[in-house]
């Protein structure tokens, strides 16, 4: 189950071009130590990415709608 093993998540990426839920990542960011440096980075990180995932579905919704209709 990737959404646990950021090695596996990144490894079905790649192979299949999925991106992981951002609740899925907040886990895996909770389940590693990091020093307070990389904890701030990730989570500066976390959030322009969880942005664009909304973003990214939202867009992806409109064109199945279309190609839908």
């Amino acid at each position: 189950m990737y959404h646990y093993n950021p090695s596996t998540a990144l490894e079905e990426l790649t192979e299949d071009a999925t991106l992981p839920n951002p609740v899925h990542v907040r886990d895996m960011m909770l389940r590693r130590k990091m020093t307070p440096d990389q904890s701030l980075e990730l989570n500066r990180i976390f959030a322009e990415y969880q942005k664009f995932f909304g973003e990214t579905q939202k867009l992806g919704k409109e064109i199945l709608k279309g190609l839908a209709a």
